[in-house]
């Protein structure tokens, strides 16, 4: 099968391969569900300016935390991976660490993180804090101990959010006694309601290691967190699982990168599925791009090698794309290429980005 046409059946193949409440769960969005149905669409709102006459082929490496990677493309920290494939994180942490992109272990992995370690030379940790910040201590300190070089705190899920599609009782017949497997006797739950910048701040201080805020859609809160020492700010509506009907990725991107790109990096998830999406959010000004259900829909399909492929396909998207836009290197994206809004854009997108007034319309 052709590289576009596996990438694009991987939902259904997937859909196919797993028990009904374990597809329910990661195809759930918030409530109705609208976020997550706009997120893929938002990206195609914006079209690319194609640069010419640009002579050598585009370099995809990027520089993230201190780190070369080889491409703009990473993998989202995502829940119940073991309840996809029985290999769970270790396969999308071995497949990521092969095609030499980043990979965010989640903090409730059902893997430990010992396992996760011996097969990623490079990995990062997303973290969500318990009420006792303290409870949280010691399970970080396993993590950077087993090679976790990055903490990504998640600063959108103050509670979690309600979910139509997805009912305890649809578990009854799976087994979920990994869950939390490296949490020991201690029950995170609940997280956290009262986040503030400080947390960031504590964990810089505390662990040593760079600190990224992940949820941030709003400039204001951006800057917040790159002032509270975040070495970068994730963009996220949590794959719209968490609060229904706010805003897409793709359309918040550019407002956060104006705010803090200066400062701090800039990354992105939601809706990314294409190598033509990643050049967008480069334009938009990310410096990689993060996916979550697409990683999840190749592990469910055929494991780590079913990862690899679709790693490798879309690294081929990626440097397919820019070279037709004419994008030489991933750094300074947002100023190489021009973006303009879709003619079928809604009213107010041309105001979404920096780059448009650049552009004459």
């Amino acid at each position: 099968m052709s590289t576009g046409r596996w990438l694009a059946a991987l939902p259904e193949t997937a859909e196919q391969s797993l028990p009904a409440p374990v597809w329910r769960f990661i195809a759930a969005g918030a409530r109705d569900g609208v976020a997550t149905a706009e997120a893929v669409d938002a990206w195609s709102r914006y079209r690319v300016v194609p640069r010419v006459l640009r002579g050598a082929a585009p370099d995809p490496s990027v520089r993230l935390l201190g780190e070369t990677y080889a491409s703009p493309l990473g993998v989202a920290p995502t829940a119940m991976q073991r309840a996809v494939h029985p290999d769970g994180e270790v396969a999308t942490a071995a497949a990521a660490a092969s095609a030499g992109v980043p990979y965010v272990a989640p903090v409730l992995a059902g893997r430990t993180f010992e396992e996760i370690g011996a097969r990623a030379d490079r990995w990062w940790l997303q973290v969500y804090l318990p009420p006792d910040r303290a409870v949280a201590a010691p399970v970080i300190e396993r993590a950077l101990e087993a090679g976790a070089s990055a903490l990504v705190l998640t600063v959108d899920t103050p509670v979690v959010g309600t979910k139509y599609d997805v009912a305890d009782e649809d578990w009854a017949t799976i087994d979920t006694s990994w869950h939390a497997a490296n949490w020991g006797p201690h029950d995170p739950h609940p997280w956290a309601s009262d986040l503030v910048p400080a947390d960031l701040t504590w964990l810089r201080a505390e662990f040593g290691v760079p600190v990224v805020a992940k949820g941030v859609l709003d400039p204001r809160d951006a800057t917040a967190c790159v002032d509270a020492g975040a070495a970068a700010v994730w963009v996220s509506n949590h794959g719209g699982r968490q609060l229904d009907r706010c805003v897409a990725t793709a359309d918040a991107l550019a407002g956060v990168a104006d705010a803090v790109s200066s400062r701090a990096q800039v990354y992105v998830d939601g809706g990314v599925r294409s190598g033509l999406d990643v050049v967008t959010a480069l334009a938009l000004g990310a410096h990689c791009a993060f996916v979550g259900r697409p990683a999840l829909w190749a592990l469910a399909v055929g494991g780590e090698a079913a990862v690899g492929r679709y790693l490798a396909e879309m690294a081929i998207e990626i440097a397919d794309a820019m070279q037709l836009a004419g994008l030489p290197a991933v750094s300074g994206a947002a100023r190489e290429v021009a973006l303009r809004p879709s003619a079928m854009a809604p009213l107010g997108a041309r105001e979404t980005t920096s780059d448009l007034r650049e552009y004459p319309m």
